[in-house]
């Protein structure tokens, strides 16, 4: 996508819009909004880009405009249904990353869908099952940073046949001060328009590292499942979690499990039982590096 020009993007989002390849799945985005062509240009300048009409595009998703009272607000479209409460002119973009968040978790059955952040080093993955404010997207942009590759920020697709997860990679959500300490820690690193005052606090989009996505088509086999846990000022504490306690807490984190019945049930049981499981407590993102780099040149 890097070679459209900004203008051409710009009105190609406001005609019959764009599709992009963002692994496992083609959406087609449209809005007339210039601060999502802002965010798909800084965020997405290397997702392929497909043209023509010979392509199976899996959602058609829209950012479009509203006058609400006396102030503008925005509404996100799926194939014409509007399945949320329109939210501030400025959040379009956050919007539109949270509305394909939602369209997966939703529709995609093939897999069984876990609220987590997952990552890969030398061939196993590590889930981040965690509620919000707990560190996990803030870890895991470091994670990635420090040379793991990124499977996804925020949900984990498990074949519930083969046990591997799917990648879907997309950019990293932070919030609020993890923004700064990721800006910190990497300089260079891309980030998408900031979106103020939503109900999460402030929001800004970190892009992928080129690595996950050029591996976005290589599933791999969970390893370990770590319930993380930001401590302000804590000395990194390590607990093994009980496998037991593990399988309810992913069953509850999981959007679909439900769908799948007792095959969905027995694969996150499958799931457990091949991986490690530990409470990670921290208080300095560079002990916690430390100890996930140990666990994977160990193994």
């Amino acid at each position: 996508m890097a070679s459209l020009p900004p203008d051409e993007l710009a009105r190609r989002l406001d005609g019959d819009g764009i599709v992009l390849r963002l692994p496992p799945f083609a959406m087609r985005i449209r809005s007339p909004i210039p601060v999502v062509a802002q965010g798909l240009r800084a965020l997405y300048p290397d997702h392929v880009l497909l043209e023509g009409e010979d392509h199976f595009v899996d959602f058609h998703v829209a950012v479009k405009p509203r006058r609400r009272l006396f102030k503008s607000v925005c509404v996100f479209e799926m194939d014409g249904f509007q399945p949320f409460t329109p939210l501030a002119y400025g959040e379009a973009f956050a919007f539109l990353e949270w509305g394909m968040n939602w369209c997966v978790t939703s529709y995609c059955h093939t897999w069984i869908t876990i609220h987590s952040a997952v990552l890969e080093r030398n061939g196993r993955v590590v889930l981040l099952p965690a509620p919000p404010g707990s560190g996990k997207s803030t870890l895991c942009a470091a994670l990635m940073l420090s040379g793991w590759r990124l499977l996804s920020d925020e949900m984990a697709l498990l074949d519930p046949v083969t046990g591997l997860v799917t990648p879907s990679p997309r950019p990293v959500s932070l919030k609020n001060r993890s923004i700064e300490v990721i800006r910190q820690r990497a300089p260079d690193a891309g980030f998408g328009p900031v979106a103020r005052d939503t109900m999460k606090g402030t929001v800004a989009h970190m892009r992928i590292s080129a690595d996950s996505l050029a591996r976005a088509d290589e599933p791999a086999r969970p390893a370990w499942v770590v319930f993380p846990r930001y401590q302000q000022d804590a000395p990194l504490t390590i607990t093994e979690r009980p496998r037991a306690s593990a399988l309810v807490e992913l069953a509850s984190n999981s959007f679909n499990q439900h769908v799948h019945g007792r095959d969905g049930f027995q694969a996150l049981a499958r799931l457990v039982d091949g991986c490690a499981c530990h409470d990670l407590a921290y208080g300095q993102l560079d002990e916690a590096i430390a100890w996930f780099n140990a666990q994977a040149e160990a193994a």
